[in-house]
């Protein structure tokens, strides 16, 4: 079943590479003899993904994506290799998805006259209270 990002974006199975691994950590008898996490490779450059998601994920500077452009995840979080399966795929999905979004520009904003006044008047305050800490000096 192909991968869906969003209403128009849709990945092919053919282009996602699951592979059986097996998972690392504590298993008890099974660890050794079956193979439930998942690793997922996912290559951008030659994937069907509109060239401004490929654009996007290949400027991103995560730890997942090589220096080839291809994605790798391995799942290992649940016991069965069905629901691992799901959860990179899952994965993915949520970080193509991330990729995809378009943050809203910052607008500067200058602070209004009334906060610099109120600024201003706070630095006078300030600044009598710590003079009423200095010695006294005299005249004599």
């Amino acid at each position: 079943m192909p991968l869906r990002i969003s209403q128009r974006v849709v990945i092919p199975d053919e282009e996602i590479d699951l592979s059986g691994i097996r998972a690392s950590g504590p298993g008890g008898q099974n660890v050794n003899k079956v193979s439930s996490a998942i690793q997922l490779r996912f290559d951008i450059r030659n994937s069907s993904l509109p060239d401004f998601y490929k654009q996007r994920l290949l400027a991103l500077r995560d730890a997942r994506i090589s220096k080839d452009g291809v994605i790798t995840l391995k799942a290992q979080r649940f016991r069965t290799q069905e629901r691992n399966r799901e959860d990179a795929l899952a994965r993915l999905a949520e970080l193509i998805r991330k990729a995809g979004r378009v943050q809203k520009k910052r607008v500067p904003t200058k602070p209004t006259l009334a906060a610099k006044t109120r600024r201003i008047e706070e630095k006078k305050r300030r600044s009598r209270h710590k003079q009423m800490r200095r010695k006294v000096r005299s005249f004599d």
